[in-house]
């Protein structure tokens, strides 16, 4: 009988204190509890890290060897454990070649569609193509101008690995003399070794001919043997000009003497040779030395640093030198602004004097040398080394220079023309990639298709549909399939792969989630919370971490686990249905959900500005889906930006008011896209973008590196009597140098193990026992602890420790202030959420001397925190606008946008539909207006929650 719960007794793992626990089967489950209470150590560090350890060790001996041994999770019994799926918050691939499409498969199911029933046209007329037959192809040729020599080619093998000895000896049986290679024409008499893993293209050289009267009978034998060997293409070089024409008995335009080749899902593949723009290679974007990044201001003089690049000391190599001896050369004054120099000057400076040359003076050791050389030229050099560097660092130093632009090839569309044109209805594929999901489902239901093409896209469509249909039950229905994943959030990612799953429609599994609300917008929350529901009656445990109100309403069993965060949780304070939860005095999210706690909308809302000196203006933004917009950002206040997902918030905020500041200081140089320019500039002295990456990527990074409390920790320990008897200086106590660190696992307290197709995993070091540092460090102590103690304290502990340590305790104040007491001082960044991650940054603001002048950018900082924690978020956000600085967060969450100052809305839908500004003002005007979704959910919180 199938068991009807999953028990749990004796969790142990990280914060859990031994807890026991029964969760029903085939239910909606969801845990909630405040940040960093346990919940994610309970649903991953346990039920999922358990069921990966049975996984894998239900795998053979021989596949084992390859995996390393997987630590069973502290936990004395686990019971009813069905085969377990993660679905997390992680990021898709930020290679530039993955798209949404490509994420999902239903790229591969419309380049299937297009190759089986797509209708070829001409890439120049754009007339339909048909078959040629032999007699067409030898009529074309025959009107090639008298006396052009001739190349006749029949394709063998098209872009494939392998050696190919067989198609290579049976080429010399048949009496073949020679074959094209790879663009070579090399006699088949010699010994030809190919590379087994490299691409490889043949064509036989059926024969060469002269074009003359008399030669149709001779043509008519080798076009057909030509087509005969190939298997019906044949291909024609002309070795005066290089051209070649590719004839087809499938496939051909008549009026332009184009063929194109056969239909396969090869030639729609932008990440295979074949169907790639041969220009970018498939990338759709070429990068290029931008000259407006290179001389950012031409106002400024050679002297006083005009051009970019050579106020970089990676690529500076001569710049003084050159500039003198391009000022002797031309005739021009250093002091001179660029804008006032010569065009021809500018130009030579620029990209280089070609083969002019000139007297270059430099001086090696104490001798004065004098070259006549040619001048390179910024640019040109720049690419350059951008294409022969092995070093990362300067590839990112060059790369400030760069920008992206659209394929001159193929203008962004990533594929051959040949491809371009083959198109279903009126579509090519590429057109409908870029369309939005929404419209795309109802396109595919309105294209008719012949009664052949019919029976082979009835399941191709049925396929697509479904999986598309999925993509917008999930609230996706905005995306375009053509969108990079790298640009996905990691809300939308986690949705693509939930959508994914109910695709598969596998029954008996258990899903385990990890916040699917973020990001959403609540109009869209009930999509998400049906498209739950249906993975539950597939026959599903799904198991939610969540703080969404609605998402907790609809569940059929919620555990609590609190009462507090870090040493302060670890225990379940109520498991059972929602009704009961509501009831539990011991749970915060109970006294939340019921309504006796809340957050309060302020008394009073801080006063917006008017004037050109309290705001900033981006004008005409135009980037993605935004509508030539022009928005006011208010300063001195905390602004929120919302709308439904999709309607260009990230656009606005991120992509253009963010990176278009940050280029304006000078700070990495990004520029995307078509925007327009924002005024209000001189108001503020910088712009910091606190998101939710890793503080580090490595087990080596931790919060107390991260927020600089180490360093007077370990100066602390540096003047104690025992160090200075010994030597040891403030090196001693860092565990990135050698010296006082442990060197077996070089002071990261961990080893890592490559665990080849599943993630890496980390065991602790066995000769330190995770404490990082060597005996000799270890025995220097401050009131009893060393400096392996003190990182394992949490801020709590450590706050109360330092007290009387100025320089110490005002930091872990600031970490204390945001809500992570519980964290502790070296805990490794990897093992922090992404809000932990945001908190430790903001407290690090914190921290700082503060100018009253910056501009702070949070995207859903809301992530992962529970109501309580939101309170403290909104507090430090709170003393951020106090001290005359100005926030902007783009939000969801209705507890944050009814605390804010002033909202800018935008919508009214997602992706197209989406771009503009739907309204902006108070939360209380934004409550009123009738065409805001927003408005209409905030007008029910204000009247809920006022007070």
């Amino acid at each position: 009988m199938e068991p009807q719960y999953i028990r749990i007794r004796g969790a142990r793992m990280h914060n859990l204190k031994n807890i026991s626990v029964d969760l029903p089967r085939n239910k909606l489950v969801v845990f909630t509890g405040l940040s960093g209470s346990g919940k994610s150590t309970l649903a991953f560090d346990t039920l999922y890290a358990e069921g990966q350890r049975r996984y894998v060790e239900s795998l053979s001996t021989y596949a084992r060897q390859f995996l390393g041994q997987m630590d069973k999770p502290d936990v004395d019994l686990l019971e009813g454990l069905s085969p377990a799926v993660s679905i997390e918050q992680k990021t898709t691939s930020k290679n530039p070649r993955s798209t949404v499409g490509t994420v999902t498969e239903i790229y591969d199911h419309l380049r299937l569609l297009f190759a089986r029933a797509g209708q070829p046209h001409c890439p120049k007329c754009g007339d339909p193509i048909c078959s040629q037959s032999i007699e067409d192809m030898v009529d074309i040729l025959l009107k090639r101008p008298q006396g052009e020599k001739v190349i006749l080619l029949a394709p063998l093998v098209s872009g494939k690995k392998g050696r190919h000895e067989q198609v290579l000896q049976q080429m010399r049986k048949e009496g073949y003399v020679r074959v094209r290679i790879n663009g070579d024409i090399v006699p088949l008499a010699g010994e030809i070794a190919l590379a087994k893993n490299k691409h490889h293209t043949i064509e036989v050289v059926v024969d060469r001919l002269v074009i003359k009267k008399g030669l149709r009978r001779r043509l008519d034998e080798s076009v057909s043997t030509a087509v005969a060997l190939s298997g019906g293409t044949m291909l024609v070089f002309f070795p005066a000009t290089g051209e070649e024409m590719l004839f087809s008995e499938s496939a051909a335009c008549h009026r332009c003497s184009i063929s194109v080749p056969n239909l396969t899902t090869q030639l729609f593949s932008f990440n295979n040779p074949q169907g790639a723009c041969r220009v970018c290679s498939g990338l759709g974007a070429n990068r290029f030395v931008d000259e407006q990044l290179v001389v950012p201001d031409d106002g400024l003089s050679l002297n006083e640093g005009a051009i970019a690049p050579w106020n970089r000391r990676k690529l500076a190599t001569y710049a003084s030198q050159w500039q003198e001896a391009l000022s002797r050369h031309f005739g021009f004054d250093l002091d001179t602004p660029f804008k006032k120099l010569p065009e021809r000057v500018r130009k030579k400076i620029l990209y280089g004097t070609g083969r002019e040359k000139i007297e270059f003076h430099h001086q090696r050791g104490k001798r004065k040398l004098v070259s006549t050389i040619a001048y390179e030229g910024v640019i040109p050099r720049l690419n350059r080394l951008f294409g022969e560097t092995s070093s990362n660092r300067v590839r990112e130093e060059v790369g400030r220079f760069m920008n992206e632009q659209p394929c001159p090839g193929c203008h962004g569309a990533r594929l051959k023309k040949e491809a371009l044109a083959v198109r279903i209805g009126r579509w090519s594929i590429m057109a409908m990639t870029a369309l939005s999901i929404e419209q795309l489902i109802d396109e595919l239901a309105d294209i008719t298709f012949g009664p052949r093409e019919a029976v082979i896209a009835e399941p191709i469509l049925k396929e697509v549909q479904e999986r598309l249909s999925f993509l917008r039950g999930v609230g996706l229905g905005y995306l375009s399939l053509d969108r990079k994943a790298g640009t996905l959030s990691g809300g939308e990612a986690q949705r693509i792969r939930l959508a994914s799953q109910i695709g598969s429609r596998l029954a008996g599994v258990l899903y385990i989630l990890d916040e699917p609300s973020i990001g959403l917008h609540q109009r869209d929350n009930n999509k998400l919370i049906k498209t739950l529901l249906s993975l539950r009656d597939l026959g599903n445990t799904v198991i939610v971490v969540e703080h969404d109100t609605d998402t907790i309403a609809t569940a059929d069993h919620v555990l609590d686990i609190g009462p507090g965060a870090g040493v302060h949780g670890g225990e379940i304070l109520y498991s059972g249905n929602v009704a009961g939860l509501l009831d539990c005095p011991e749970s915060l999210t109970g006294a939340y959900l019921s309504g006796k706690l809340s957050i309060t909308v302020p008394e009073k809302r801080r006063r917006v500005k008017k004037g050109p000196s309290f705001g900033l203006v981006v004008n005409n933004a135009s980037i993605n889906n935004l509508q030539k917009l022009t928005v006011r950002f208010p300063l001195g206040v905390l602004t929120c930006v919302t709308g439904v997902s999709g309607s260009g918030k990230s656009s606005l905020v991120i992509e253009t008011l963010f990176k278009e500041i940050r280029r304006y200081f000078q700070d990495g140089g990004q520029w995307h896209g078509v925007k327009g320019t924002i005024t209000g500039l001189k108001n503020i002295d910088k712009v910091i973008d606190i998101d939710q990456s890793p503080i580090g990527r490595t087990p080596r990074s931790n919060p107390a590196t991260y927020t600089g409390v180490l360093t007077p920790i370990r100066e602390l320990l540096a003047r104690l009597p025992e160090s200075r008897a010994r030597g040891y200086k403030i090196g001693r106590f860092s565990f990135n140098i050698k010296g006082g660190r442990c060197e077996a696992c070089e002071g990261d307290g961990v080893i890592r193990i490559a665990m080849h197709f599943l993630p890496d995993i980390y065991v602790t070091c066995e000769r330190c026992q995770g404490k990082r540092y060597n005996q000799e460090t270890l025995e220097i102590t401050y009131r009893g602890k060393n400096i392996a103690d003190i990182l394992a304290m949490t801020v709590e502990e450590a706050l109360e420790f330092f007290k009387n340590i100025p320089p110490i305790k005002n930091r872990l104040q600031t970490v204390f202030d945001v809500g992570l007491g519980y964290i502790t001082l070296g805990q490794s960044s990897v093992t922090l959420s992404g809000g932990e991650a945001q908190r430790v940054k903001l407290a690090r603001e914190l921290s700082r001397r503060s100018t009253g002048k910056t501009l702070y950018i949070l995207d859903e900082p809301t992530t992962g925190l529970h109501p309580a924690d939101i309170q403290h978020l909104l507090t430090v956000l709170g003393r951020l606008v106090d001290s005359g600085n100005t926030v902007v967060v783009i939000e969801h969450n209705l507890d944050v946008i009814k605390t804010a100052d002033y909202i800018i809305d935008l919508g009214p839908e997602g992706g197209d539909g989406g771009g503009r500004v739907v309204f902006c003002g108070t939360p209380e005007e934004v409550a009123a207006c009738p065409d805001s979704y927003t408005g209409m959910f905030l007008k029910q919180t204000l009247a809920e929650k006022t007070g």
